[in-house]
């Protein structure tokens, strides 16, 4: 199968940046779709950004302007920089990776998860 790993989170003060990263391992085909959400206290988990092959990156109206997703194909990589930050972007974050991977030389669809990475915005 294929594992998911974000990193990046951490505490910040209103107005800082992060930059999150995520990487995809395992026995890769192809990368179809990568997304970012995000899961505050209880509420449930909304997309942030996505990009998927060959469209152009979309983002929730709510990051419009401050977040920018990009992606390292090589690396099975996807970021999401994060800018001019607010109290609201509390949240867990969350990295998806959607794509094919090889078993036993066919490829087989997949779609997974990070364990996510904690970013909390407060003065």
């Amino acid at each position: 199968q294929v594992q998911v790993q974000e990193s990046g989170g951490g505490s910040v003060q209103p107005g800082d940046s992060l930059r999150l990263s995520c990487a995809a391992s395992g026995n890769i085909a192809n990368i179809r779709a990568m997304r970012w959400y995000r899961q505050a206290p209880g509420e449930q988990r909304n997309q942030v950004a996505a990009i998927l092959t060959g469209a152009n990156p979309t983002y929730a109206t709510s990051v419009q302007g401050r977040f920018t997703i990009s992606t390292d194909i090589a690396k099975n990589a996807v970021f999401l920089q994060m800018n001019s930050l607010k109290p609201e972007d509390t949240a867990v974050y969350y990295c998806y990776v959607g794509g094919s991977y090889y078993r036993n030389n066919f490829p087989y669809p997949f779609n997974s998860w990070g364990q996510g990475t904690q970013v909390t915005v407060s003065s």
